[in-house]
């Protein structure tokens, strides 16, 4: 089935729209202002924060499907991307045909539909990620994918936004929350203890690996457990599970067939005056110096995408020991959504660290891609 252009499949009137609110600038908003917004979610409050949305995510949704019609290397045609450019063509619809919100009634209205619109985005990742396992396929081998810059920085831009989208949805739809959790401002926790979200993260990660493997390494936290700062739990856990789990997977397959005792994976979480930082080290056998340029680039995995070929597209869920190759990228984009960020030093026949920087000013505005 041949892939069909916009212009066969939405009216041209539709199609600029689209491209006349792709066109509109972009507001980032930062984690102190939600933080600060949020904690007094009033029926006024909610008003204008509905109003706000309903502005500002046609831009942000339209600036995508754009980006998704004019990838390099035929991407753009690919079956998981089409699906994809469709989502973000029937929330945009589903937005721009959203009346005016003027009273409560509407704001609640409108919260029931961009919580639909969440839903409705959720494959997005590995959707996109079987787009360019779909485009890896039919390449030349001899391409080498770290030149394939073009898809890596929209990749980054792609996800970026997506992060900011769904936080943006998830904040104002959890404000409605009737009991929310003590010191909880939507997703924003004001007292978060980074120990206990590295322990429940870790504790998830080794459940994974003990199914996967039949055991799993320790993991040591070192830092104190009252020591709180407002973060987005989510978001940590989400770095911290993936950076844990990519140590736990490279001591157990390291001392696999050894009868030497497997080393800890070790968590050290400090906090400075600018920065949060957490640092997971294992001794898992380290990355290669040739390989460390290729462990952010979404072209590049060891491992088979769970959402494959054969699966029912529709499928996607769980979560597997080695996914598509997304957790490094997307943590780091995680991290610096709010202004922080990820590194990873690896000293090859020993080990790896992976530094993960929160800030704890919480004046950084989102980056908007």
């Amino acid at each position: 089935m041949a892939a069909k252009k916009l212009s066969e499949l939405f009216s041209k009137s539709f199609i600029e729209e689209v491209h006349r609110w792709g066109c509109l600038k972009q507001t980032g908003v930062g984690l102190r202002y939600m933080m600060e917004f949020g904690s007094r979610p009033t029926e006024r409050n909610l008003l204008i924060s509905a109003q706000f949305l309903h502005k500002e995510l046609p831009i942000r949704i339209a600036r995508r499907a754009i980006e998704l019609e004019s990838l390099p290397y035929g991407l753009s045609e690919k079956p998981a991307v089409l699906k994809v450019r469709d989502w973000y063509l029937d929330s945009f619809r589903d937005l721009r045909s959203f009346p005016e919100i003027k009273d409560t009634n509407d704001e609640k209205d409108f919260t029931q539909m961009i919580k639909m619109i969440k839903v409705r985005h959720n494959n997005v990742v590995p959707m996109m990620a079987l787009g360019v396992q779909q485009l890896k396929k039919g390449m030349d081998s001899k391409i080498v994918y770290e030149d394939l810059v073009e898809v890596q920085q929209f990749l980054d831009r792609f996800y970026m936004s997506r992060i900011g989208i769904r936080m943006l949805i998830g904040q104002h739809v959890a404000l409605h929350d009737p009991n929310p959790l003590p010191n909880c401002v939507g997703y924003i926790h004001t007292k978060m203890s980074p120990v206990e979200v590295a322990r429940n993260a870790s504790e998830d990660a080794r459940a994974i690996c003990f199914r996967e493997y039949g055991s799993a390494p320790d993991v040591i936290i070192y830092g104190d457990p009252n020591f709180t700062f407002p973060y987005v739990p989510t978001h940590l856990h989400l770095m911290v599970f993936e950076l844990v789990k990519n140590s736990l997977r490279a001591v157990q397959e390291r001392y696999m067939d050894s009868d030497k005792v497997t080393q800890p994976i070790r968590i050290i979480v400090a906090d400075g005056v600018e920065d949060v930082t957490i640092k997971v080290s294992d001794e898992g056998g380290g990355i290669r110096r040739s390989g460390l340029p290729k462990i952010f680039t979404y072209l590049y995995s060891t491992a088979r995408n769970p959402l494959d070929e054969q699966s029912d597209l529709g499928m996607v869920d769980g979560v597997t020991m080695a996914g598509f190759g997304y957790g490094l990228p997307i943590s780091r984009l995680y991290a610096r959504y709010f202004g922080g960020d990820l590194q990873i030093i690896s000293m090859e026949g020993y080990g790896t660290d992976a530094y993960l920087h929160l800030s704890r000013l919480g004046d950084s505005q989102e980056p908007l891609p």
